[in-house]
Protein backbone atom coordinates (compact mmCIF):
# COMPACT_ATOMS: atom_id res chain seq x y z
CA UNK A 1 0.00 0.00 0.00
CA UNK A 2 1.42 3.51 -1.03
CA UNK A 3 2.06 5.67 2.06
CA UNK A 4 1.39 9.71 2.29
CA UNK A 5 4.38 11.20 2.83
CA UNK A 6 5.45 14.03 5.11
CA UNK A 7 8.72 16.60 5.11
CA UNK A 8 9.02 17.86 8.29
CA UNK A 9 11.71 21.10 8.25
CA UNK A 10 13.64 21.36 11.52
CA UNK A 11 16.78 23.82 11.11
CA UNK A 12 18.29 23.60 14.47
CA UNK A 13 21.92 24.28 14.37
CA UNK A 14 22.50 24.88 18.47
CA UNK A 15 23.47 21.42 18.86
CA UNK A 16 27.27 22.43 17.11
CA UNK A 17 29.59 24.14 18.30
CA UNK A 18 30.78 27.21 15.38
CA UNK A 19 34.49 26.81 14.16
CA UNK A 20 36.68 29.52 14.31
CA UNK A 21 36.07 30.65 11.00
CA UNK A 22 31.82 30.60 11.08
CA UNK A 23 29.67 32.98 12.37
CA UNK A 24 27.32 29.87 12.84
CA UNK A 25 26.96 26.73 11.95
CA UNK A 26 25.56 26.41 8.08
CA UNK A 27 23.51 23.42 8.59
CA UNK A 28 20.09 25.10 9.52
CA UNK A 29 20.21 26.25 5.53
CA UNK A 30 19.51 22.41 4.91
CA UNK A 31 16.16 22.47 4.46
CA UNK A 32 16.41 25.27 1.62
CA UNK A 33 18.85 24.04 0.02
CA UNK A 34 17.40 20.67 -0.64
CA UNK A 35 14.54 22.31 -2.05
CA UNK A 36 16.56 24.33 -4.18
CA UNK A 37 17.78 20.94 -5.51
CA UNK A 38 14.31 20.01 -6.21
CA UNK A 39 14.32 17.19 -3.38
CA UNK A 40 10.76 18.83 -1.95
CA UNK A 41 9.38 18.75 -5.93
CA UNK A 42 10.50 15.27 -6.96
CA UNK A 43 9.62 13.82 -3.40
CA UNK A 44 6.32 15.77 -3.97
CA UNK A 45 4.97 15.01 0.05
CA UNK A 46 1.65 15.21 0.54
CA UNK A 47 2.56 17.87 3.17
CA UNK A 48 5.48 20.25 3.93
CA UNK A 49 5.38 21.25 8.05
CA UNK A 50 8.81 23.76 9.20
CA UNK A 51 9.00 24.60 12.71
CA UNK A 52 11.73 27.70 12.95
CA UNK A 53 14.78 27.11 15.27
CA UNK A 54 16.20 29.51 17.67
CA UNK A 55 19.14 32.17 16.93
CA UNK A 56 22.00 30.41 17.52
CA UNK A 57 24.27 30.63 20.42
CA UNK A 58 27.52 29.02 22.47
CA UNK A 59 25.92 29.37 25.74
CA UNK A 60 27.83 26.43 27.96
CA UNK A 61 25.02 24.82 31.29
CA UNK A 62 27.36 24.23 33.68
CA UNK A 63 24.77 22.04 35.08
CA UNK A 64 24.52 19.93 32.35
CA UNK A 65 28.24 20.51 31.00
CA UNK A 66 26.71 21.28 27.05
CA UNK A 67 26.34 23.98 24.60
CA UNK A 68 22.84 25.30 25.12
CA UNK A 69 21.04 22.87 27.02
CA UNK A 70 18.42 24.91 28.14
CA UNK A 71 17.20 25.92 24.42
CA UNK A 72 17.58 22.73 22.90
CA UNK A 73 14.98 20.92 25.50
CA UNK A 74 12.29 23.93 24.72
CA UNK A 75 12.68 23.15 20.73
CA UNK A 76 12.91 19.23 22.03
CA UNK A 77 9.57 19.98 23.36
CA UNK A 78 8.26 21.73 20.60
CA UNK A 79 9.50 19.46 17.84
CA UNK A 80 7.57 16.56 19.32
CA UNK A 81 4.19 18.16 20.22
CA UNK A 82 4.49 19.44 16.42
CA UNK A 83 5.30 15.81 14.76
CA UNK A 84 2.54 14.40 16.98
CA UNK A 85 0.12 16.95 15.93
CA UNK A 86 1.04 17.10 12.16
CA UNK A 87 1.74 13.16 11.57
CA UNK A 88 -1.03 10.72 9.95
CA UNK A 89 -1.00 7.15 10.64
CA UNK A 90 0.66 5.05 7.89
CA UNK A 91 2.80 8.18 6.51
CA UNK A 92 6.36 8.06 5.93
CA UNK A 93 8.30 10.91 7.56
CA UNK A 94 11.11 12.64 6.13
CA UNK A 95 12.49 15.25 9.00
CA UNK A 96 15.38 17.61 7.28
CA UNK A 97 17.70 18.92 10.08
CA UNK A 98 19.41 20.70 11.22
CA UNK A 99 22.20 19.58 13.46
CA UNK A 100 21.64 15.66 15.36
CA UNK A 101 20.16 16.79 18.29
CA UNK A 102 16.69 17.14 16.33
CA UNK A 103 17.01 13.35 17.30
CA UNK A 104 15.77 14.05 21.25
CA UNK A 105 12.23 16.21 19.82
CA UNK A 106 11.40 13.11 17.34
CA UNK A 107 12.96 10.40 20.45
CA UNK A 108 10.03 12.29 22.76
CA UNK A 109 7.60 12.23 19.79
CA UNK A 110 8.05 8.61 19.12
CA UNK A 111 8.27 6.99 23.28
CA UNK A 112 5.09 9.41 23.46
CA UNK A 113 3.38 6.71 20.55
CA UNK A 114 5.03 3.47 22.05
CA UNK A 115 8.01 1.48 21.89
CA UNK A 116 10.11 2.28 18.71
CA UNK A 117 13.68 0.84 17.75
CA UNK A 118 16.12 3.18 16.31
CA UNK A 119 18.86 2.00 13.13
CA UNK A 120 21.52 4.78 13.44
CA UNK A 121 23.40 5.24 10.19
CA UNK A 122 26.44 8.09 11.16
CA UNK A 123 30.22 8.83 10.80
CA UNK A 124 30.37 8.81 15.12
CA UNK A 125 28.56 6.89 17.50
CA UNK A 126 27.52 10.30 19.37
CA UNK A 127 27.61 7.84 22.19
CA UNK A 128 29.85 10.06 24.95
CA UNK A 129 29.22 11.81 27.94
CA UNK A 130 30.11 15.80 28.01
CA UNK A 131 33.22 14.65 30.20
CA UNK A 132 34.68 12.64 26.81
CA UNK A 133 33.50 15.84 24.56
CA UNK A 134 35.67 18.33 23.38
CA UNK A 135 32.88 20.35 21.60
CA UNK A 136 30.49 20.31 24.93
CA UNK A 137 28.14 19.97 21.39
CA UNK A 138 24.55 17.90 22.15
CA UNK A 139 25.34 17.12 18.52
CA UNK A 140 28.55 14.59 19.88
CA UNK A 141 26.18 13.36 22.51
CA UNK A 142 22.40 12.79 21.10
CA UNK A 143 22.66 8.86 21.19
CA UNK A 144 23.86 8.99 24.85
CA UNK A 145 21.09 11.36 25.77
CA UNK A 146 18.10 9.56 23.72
CA UNK A 147 19.10 6.46 25.69
CA UNK A 148 19.34 7.89 29.21
CA UNK A 149 22.68 8.41 29.04
CA UNK A 150 23.56 12.14 30.64
CA UNK A 151 22.31 14.86 32.32
CA UNK A 152 18.83 14.07 33.57
CA UNK A 153 17.79 17.83 31.88
CA UNK A 154 18.40 16.30 29.09
CA UNK A 155 17.23 12.78 29.10
CA UNK A 156 14.27 12.57 31.34
CA UNK A 157 12.60 15.47 29.64
CA UNK A 158 8.82 15.08 31.23
CA UNK A 159 9.89 12.31 32.85
CA UNK A 160 10.09 10.24 29.54
CA UNK A 161 13.86 8.20 30.05
CA UNK A 162 14.95 6.55 28.17
CA UNK A 163 13.39 7.14 24.88
CA UNK A 164 14.58 4.58 23.13
CA UNK A 165 15.69 1.11 24.80
CA UNK A 166 19.18 0.46 23.97
CA UNK A 167 18.82 -3.25 23.11
CA UNK A 168 16.12 -1.58 20.35
CA UNK A 169 19.06 0.40 18.77
CA UNK A 170 21.67 -0.70 15.77
CA UNK A 171 24.19 1.88 16.00
CA UNK A 172 25.88 1.42 12.33
CA UNK A 173 28.73 2.91 10.44
CA UNK A 174 31.29 4.61 12.81
CA UNK A 175 34.38 5.66 11.42
CA UNK A 176 36.22 7.07 14.80
CA UNK A 177 37.63 3.74 15.39
CA UNK A 178 41.24 4.82 16.79
CA UNK A 179 39.83 5.98 20.17
CA UNK A 180 39.48 3.16 22.24
CA UNK A 181 37.74 5.11 24.99
CA UNK A 182 35.17 6.23 22.52
CA UNK A 183 34.56 3.04 21.14
CA UNK A 184 34.64 1.66 24.83
CA UNK A 185 31.39 3.71 25.35
CA UNK A 186 28.87 2.52 23.18
CA UNK A 187 30.73 -1.45 23.03
CA UNK A 188 29.98 -1.41 26.73
CA UNK A 189 26.19 -0.61 26.31
CA UNK A 190 23.34 -3.01 25.07
CA UNK A 191 23.45 -0.52 21.62
CA UNK A 192 23.75 -3.51 18.60
CA UNK A 193 27.14 -1.73 17.44
CA UNK A 194 28.41 -1.75 13.39
CA UNK A 195 31.56 0.15 13.16
CA UNK A 196 32.55 0.09 9.24
CA UNK A 197 34.73 -2.60 9.35
CA UNK A 198 32.20 -4.81 11.09
CA UNK A 199 28.76 -3.56 8.72
CA UNK A 200 31.06 -4.37 5.72
CA UNK A 201 31.86 -8.34 7.26
CA UNK A 202 27.85 -8.34 7.69
CA UNK A 203 27.09 -6.72 5.04
CA UNK A 204 25.01 -3.98 3.90
CA UNK A 205 21.48 -5.20 3.79
CA UNK A 206 21.99 -8.25 5.88
CA UNK A 207 22.48 -5.48 8.97
CA UNK A 208 19.10 -4.21 7.58
CA UNK A 209 17.15 -7.72 7.74
CA UNK A 210 18.77 -8.41 11.24
CA UNK A 211 17.72 -4.87 12.51
CA UNK A 212 14.10 -5.76 11.09
CA UNK A 213 14.07 -8.73 12.19
CA UNK A 214 14.70 -7.41 15.62
CA UNK A 215 12.14 -5.16 15.66
CA UNK A 216 9.66 -8.11 14.43
CA UNK A 217 10.63 -10.41 17.43
CA UNK A 218 10.72 -7.44 20.01
CA UNK A 219 7.26 -6.95 18.49
CA UNK A 220 8.01 -2.87 18.11
CA UNK A 221 5.65 -0.79 17.17
CA UNK A 222 7.61 0.86 14.83
CA UNK A 223 11.35 2.12 14.52
CA UNK A 224 12.88 5.42 12.77
CA UNK A 225 16.21 5.93 10.84
CA UNK A 226 18.78 8.65 11.77
CA UNK A 227 21.20 9.34 8.73
CA UNK A 228 23.80 11.61 9.24
CA UNK A 229 25.42 12.18 6.21
CA UNK A 230 28.68 12.27 7.62
CA UNK A 231 28.67 8.18 7.48
CA UNK A 232 29.58 8.96 3.60
CA UNK A 233 32.96 8.54 2.22
CA UNK A 234 34.24 11.99 2.64
CA UNK A 235 34.86 12.40 -1.32
CA UNK A 236 31.40 11.81 -1.88
CA UNK A 237 29.88 14.34 1.39
CA UNK A 238 32.94 16.31 2.73
CA UNK A 239 30.07 18.91 3.38
CA UNK A 240 30.10 18.07 7.85
CA UNK A 241 30.75 19.41 10.53
CA UNK A 242 33.36 16.77 11.68
CA UNK A 243 35.13 15.09 8.54
CA UNK A 244 35.95 11.69 8.66
CA UNK A 245 37.92 9.79 5.83
CA UNK A 246 36.17 6.49 5.71
CA UNK A 247 32.67 6.19 4.93
CA UNK A 248 30.61 4.22 3.12
CA UNK A 249 29.21 4.65 -0.84
CA UNK A 250 26.07 5.31 -2.49
CA UNK A 251 25.60 1.55 -3.40
CA UNK A 252 26.09 0.92 0.56
CA UNK A 253 23.43 3.44 1.27
CA UNK A 254 20.84 2.03 -0.69
CA UNK A 255 21.24 -1.46 0.27
CA UNK A 256 20.67 -0.12 3.87
CA UNK A 257 17.98 2.10 3.55
CA UNK A 258 15.93 0.25 1.56
CA UNK A 259 14.80 -2.66 3.12
CA UNK A 260 14.34 -0.26 6.21
CA UNK A 261 12.47 3.12 4.26
CA UNK A 262 10.29 0.20 3.02
CA UNK A 263 9.03 -0.94 5.68
CA UNK A 264 5.21 -0.17 7.10
CA UNK A 265 6.94 -0.34 10.42
CA UNK A 266 9.00 2.30 9.46
CA UNK A 267 7.86 5.95 10.68
CA UNK A 268 10.87 8.07 8.83
CA UNK A 269 14.26 9.19 8.61
CA UNK A 270 15.92 12.08 9.55
CA UNK A 271 18.58 13.69 7.05
CA UNK A 272 21.39 16.01 9.60
CA UNK A 273 24.30 17.94 9.61
CA UNK A 274 24.99 18.31 5.24
CA UNK A 275 26.43 21.91 5.48
CA UNK A 276 25.65 24.03 2.43
CA UNK A 277 28.29 26.48 3.35
CA UNK A 278 30.74 23.83 2.39
CA UNK A 279 29.56 22.73 -0.91
CA UNK A 280 28.79 26.73 -2.28
CA UNK A 281 28.17 24.93 -5.79
CA UNK A 282 25.75 22.19 -4.65
CA UNK A 283 28.73 18.89 -6.28
CA UNK A 284 28.14 16.60 -3.38
CA UNK A 285 24.35 17.50 -2.72
CA UNK A 286 23.70 17.46 -6.07
CA UNK A 287 23.72 13.39 -5.93
CA UNK A 288 22.86 12.92 -2.56
CA UNK A 289 19.76 14.41 -4.03
CA UNK A 290 19.16 11.97 -6.82
CA UNK A 291 20.09 9.05 -4.59
CA UNK A 292 17.94 9.55 -1.78
CA UNK A 293 14.95 10.42 -4.30
CA UNK A 294 15.49 7.12 -6.07
CA UNK A 295 15.74 5.16 -2.53
CA UNK A 296 12.98 6.70 -1.00
CA UNK A 297 10.94 6.57 -4.33
CA UNK A 298 11.96 3.22 -4.78
CA UNK A 299 13.79 3.61 -8.11
CA UNK A 300 16.70 2.22 -10.08
CA UNK A 301 17.80 5.05 -11.92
Amino acid sequence: MKRNINIFEFPLNLGLKKKDHETEPGVRKLPDWLRKFDFHKKINPDHIFRLDAPEYSMELDQESGVLNSLSIIDYAQKQADFILNNHKDNSFNILLGGDCSILIGTALALKKLGNFGLFYLDGHTDFILPNLSSTKAVAGMDLAIITGLGHEKLTNIQGLKPYFEEENIFCVGNAETDDEEYVAQIVNSYIHYFDLTQVRKNGFRKTAEDFLKMTGIKNLDGFFIHLDVDVLKDELMPAVDSRMEDGIDYENLREILKPLIHSPLCFGIEITVLDPDYDQKGMYTQPFVKNLIQIIKNKED
